[in-house]
């Protein structure tokens, strides 16, 4: 990577201090959520300790993954995902270890990162990357809904200002015997955080709302006095020393250290690297770039392990905070080394303004990040997708809740494999399989294509479609549906030999054609087999997107369409 690039000079420090300023809220509130399963009873300055590994994960893995990954304006750090692993680890080192020792949870924790990381650089080097596209859209959307609902849970308890319990279905049979006990202040606080970040946009979009929100409330809580138990506390200043150098390691056992770290470190490689490549992937399609997904892998790893080795929170790509460093002009590597730079100078030299932060403020803005991880789109088109379809995204949406993340992936892999295996059995006992599955390739003309008018075929392109549009071939079809040459004017999209249509293929023909659509350039269908008709019509593609009048039940009446349209 080149450390200075002058070409976006400006557009990267400018999106990469952008980024920062989200990023910092985040990373507070991902810390204080990991370490918040550990009451102040306990540990008084638990709030301190997770601030401070939030922040120093988002500043080290940022720097790292942006020096040595393959994707050009990925920002990095804690994520929902990640933090959620992180929290259920934490508990569980401290619910097993007695006495109750926070050394022992920083160390093993601090194992897992490392453990996360060398796993993750392990996935570069064998080129696993390429897998990802191979996970079907219903387990994302169940697996990501899963997350965004166990976000918002954990942050019910500590928006109304008390203790929540480790266990999803302790924190909902728990809460009327408790919800007597709730604080008003912080009630009345996280409720201003709320509004504020959801209303502030309507004035302006210039400045993250989430920044406005926790300075604001700060403020509001220092005037009102709020007592120092309901906010971080103080954070060490300067940057941190590797946890051996901290920490009292010579009482650890560390043979039950690394048996209990290495499963989670697993895990965590894991969901971090669905977590990056999806980030990327959503970069990508932004910037109109192509990453790299096994040197991203590679840079992720190096970052996690180091973030470990200074006992910080482990992250992956995080999506938001890369889409605000593009649209705020960050093109490449180096606006994600600003973001670092920015939060190196607030470890450095603000920690004493961050511990006035009240702790609500913090859950306040984790309940809107559980929000915009649901995927409210998935849920809406419940009814219309194939019945299969649904039946995956919410199997994995209820064991990602109430049993474990990655049971809750695997299971619904296995289950959108096989009744995949099955579609693919019943179309073709039924005729209607091509003989090819999803060869997304140029083609030559096909014969009913000759009659078409030279002048005609100057202005259109003919995107030939051959065989099921799923999960297992939506990468490629997303390729071949990018590769329409500038001056085209109209797309025609064959879908004579399309006999079946899956969520993510219904997804990933939705996005194509309104990348289309904002070229200006006009998109055509003709012969949709009857699954994909109903796929496209129950979801509003057909009209919304393409007009009745654009779709033809044959090539001819297509034909007969352009040459009044385009030869008048």
């Amino acid at each position: 990577m080149k450390l200075l690039p002058t070409h976006n000079l400006k557009g990267d420090i400018f999106g990469g201090l952008t980024a920062g300023i989200v990023a910092l809220p985040l990373a507070l509130a991902f810390g204080i959520q990991a370490f918040g399963v550990i009451s102040v009873e306990d540990v008084p300055n638990i709030g301190a300790i997770g601030a401070l590994a939030g922040l120093t994960g988002a500043l080290i893995l940022g720097f790292l993954a942006a020096v040595f990954g393959g994707t050009h304006s990925q920002i990095s750090g804690p994520t929902g995902p990640m933090t959620v692993i992180s929290a259920t680890l934490i508990s569980t080192i401290w619910a097993t270890t007695q006495p109750h020792n926070i050394e022992t949870v920083i160390i093993c924790m601090a194992l897992a990162a490392m453990f996360c990381g060398l796993f993750q650089i392990l996935f570069g080097v064998i080129k696993i990357g390429k897998y990802i596209r191979y996970i079907p859209y219903p387990v994302l959307s169940g697996f990501m809904s899963g997350i965004g609902i166990i976000i918002i849970l954990q942050q019910v308890y500590p928006l109304l200002g008390m203790k929540s319990p480790v266990l999803i279905i302790d924190m909902l049979l728990q809460f009327p015997q408790k919800i007597g006990s709730f604080d008003h202040n912080a009630l009345l606080m996280s409720a201003g955080t709320i509004a504020i970040i959801y209303l502030f946009p309507l004035l302006t979009k210039k400045v993250p709302s989430t920044l406005v929100a926790l300075i604001v409330i700060t403020l509001v809580s220092v005037l009102a006095g709020l007592p120092e138990k309901l906010t971080i506390g103080h954070i060490p200043s300067g940057f941190p020393l590797p946890f051996f150098a901290q920490h009292a390691v010579s009482d650890i056992n560390w043979a039950a250290a690394l048996k209990m770290a290495i499963v989670p470190g697993l895990t965590l490689a894991g969901l971090g690297s669905i977590d990056t490549l999806l980030t990327s992937v959503v970069a990508d399609n932004i910037t109109k770039t192509r990453h790299n997904s096994n040197r991203e892998l590679i840079g992720q790893g190096i970052g996690n392990f180091t973030v470990g080795l200074f006992a910080g929170l482990p992250g992956a790509g995080a999506t938001m905070r890369t889409v605000v460093n593009v649209k705020s002009g960050g093109k490449t590597q180096f606006s994600g080394v600003v973001h670092a730079l920015f939060l190196l100078a607030v470890l450095l030299g603000l920690g004493r303004f961050v511990s006035y932060v009240p702790l609500s403020v913090l859950a306040g803005i984790l309940i809107t990040v559980g929000v915009g991880i649901i995927d409210f789109r998935g849920f809406k088109d419940l009814l219309k997708i194939p019945r299969a379809d649904a039946v995956v995204l919410i199997t994995v949406l209820v064991l990602t809740v109430f049993v474990d993340l990655l049971i809750a992936v695997g299971i619904g892999m296995i289950i959108a494999c096989v009744l995949f295996m099955k579609r693919a059995g019943d179309l073709v006992e039924n005729g209607y399989q091509s003989g090819a599955i999803s060869r997304f390739d140029k083609e030559l003309p096909w014969d009913d294509e000759h009659d078409i008018p030279e002048e005609v075929l100057q202005r259109i392109f003919i995107q030939r479609l051959n065989g099921p549009i799923f999960f297992g071939s939506i990468t490629r079809f997303q390729e071949v549906m990018l590769d329409v040459p500038e001056n085209v004017k109209i797309v025609i999209i064959r879908m004579r030999l399309v006999s079946f249509m899956d969520q993510s293929g219904l997804y990933a023909m939705e996005n194509a054609i309104k990348d289309l659509q904002k070229k200006g350039i006009t998109v055509l269908m003709t012969i949709v087999q009857p699954q994909p008709l109903y796929m496209l019509t129950s979801t509003k593609v057909i009209p919304s997107l393409i007009p009745e009048s654009h779709v033809f039940k044959t090539f001819e009446s297509c034909t007969a369409f352009l040459r009044r349209e385009m030869l008048e």
